[in-house]
């Protein structure tokens, strides 16, 4: 895949809609972008799948996996004065919710522009001012005066999606970009790159790539998947937090433009560590910069496929910075790196290799 390609690629992921249990827009663009690869579908969950056309059936089956879901809200009801209380789709901290600019998608299907409202502080006590915002309290404006205006107008009502309203920017100088839910459209971009890179490669192991869904709200579009495709082996791309803003250099894990992470441990999954050595040795032999990481929070949806059938996992995180917040950023070289890794691990996989991670 040409460069400008990839660029393109990725910003139009970050500016797709799906917040957990409303991927179809997702789902439906990497079906477009992975239809020439091999056979794909779509399940009752949204998630989509592609069976890469040069499987032979014969060899040991490789699940590659994103997520296409990405942290956003849902209305829970109208307030009588039309504003909209709304309910946290995956890990929010709330002092980063007000003020943000979202779009919800009404009953008609359309995007509606609103904004988190906040009290102005010529209104505010000296306690208001200081205070902890809490979600339960927090409600979303769409310039509308009233409950029943809200309903028969802008047609919003229960359970109506929200989405942050951003639009992903690429600088060409530092090659980075600025945009939205890049946990986890870098890795889905990931996976239609690498789609792109193996095609035509004849490979001693089979491929199976699910873009998988309901991540942020606990793994489960993974449970299906991984029983549906039943992987020997399974490879993650994950958006992964940076760790480089706050912490000593002696104890960043992830950072902008150090290359993919390598996870050992988070409070959900512990890799194999022989599958996670082979990666490092991979990588090293292919002279691509990487990071390791041990984490005390976060989950992927490594543990949901490694659980299944103990297949050897691991996962391959690509740096974001400020996930979960409005605004990410992100290196196109650490992507670009992250998907050569990828590729560089599966040509070098035959079902011995394989094996040898289940030894002890």
């Amino acid at each position: 895949m040409q460069e400008a390609s990839e660029i393109e690629l990725i910003k139009s992921f970050s500016n797709l809609n799906g917040v957990p249990g409303f991927e179809q827009e997702v789902a439906k663009f990497f079906q477009s972008k992975v239809s020439k690869f091999g056979e794909t579908r779509i399940d009752g969950m949204f998630n989509s799948y592609v069976n890469r056309k040069e499987n032979t059936g014969n060899n040991p089956v490789v699940q590659l996996d994103a997520h296409a879901d990405s942290v956003g809200f849902i209305t829970q009801a109208v307030r009588p004065n039309g504003l909209l209380k709304f309910v946290p789709l995956g890990g929010w901290v709330p002092t980063n919710i007000p003020a943000m600019k979202v779009r919800v998608k009404n009953q008609a299907g359309e995007y509606v522009k609103g904004v988190v409202a906040t009290k102005p502080p010529h209104f505010m006590t000296p306690e208001e001012r200081n205070a902890v915002p809490q979600i339960a309290d927090l409600s979303i404006d769409v310039g509308s005066r009233s409950r029943e205006e809200t309903i028969n107008d802008f047609k919003i009502d229960t359970g109506c999606p929200i989405v942050v309203d951003v639009d992903c920017e690429y600088f060409e100088q530092k090659r980075i970009f600025l945009g939205k839910d890049f946990d986890n459209r870098l890795g889905a971009s990931a996976l239609v790159a690498l789609l792109d890179q193996l095609a035509g490669q004849d490979l001693n192991v089979d491929i199976s790539a699910a873009l998988s869904t309901q991540e942020e709200v606990g793994c489960r579009g993974a449970e299906v998947t991984v029983r549906n495709i039943n992987p020997d082996l399974a490879i993650v791309f994950e958006g992964c937090p940076c760790d480089d803003t706050f912490s000593p250099e002696w104890l960043i894990q992830a950072g902008l433009k150090k290359g993919p992470m390598l996870r050992d441990l988070d409070t959900s999954f512990i890799a194999n560590p022989a599958f996670e050595e082979f990666a490092v040795k991979v990588a090293k032999e292919n002279q691509i910069p990487y990071t390791r990481s041990v984490r005390t929070g976060g989950g992927v949806n490594g543990a949901a496929l490694h659980y299944y059938r103990g297949a050897p996992t691991i996962v391959i995180g690509i740096p974001v910075r400020y996930e979960h917040t409005a605004y990410n950023w992100a290196s196109l070289d650490d992507f670009q790196n992250s998907v050569r890794l990828a590729a560089s691990i599966i040509q070098a996989l035959d079902a011995d290799v394989i094996k040898s991670f289940s030894e002890v």
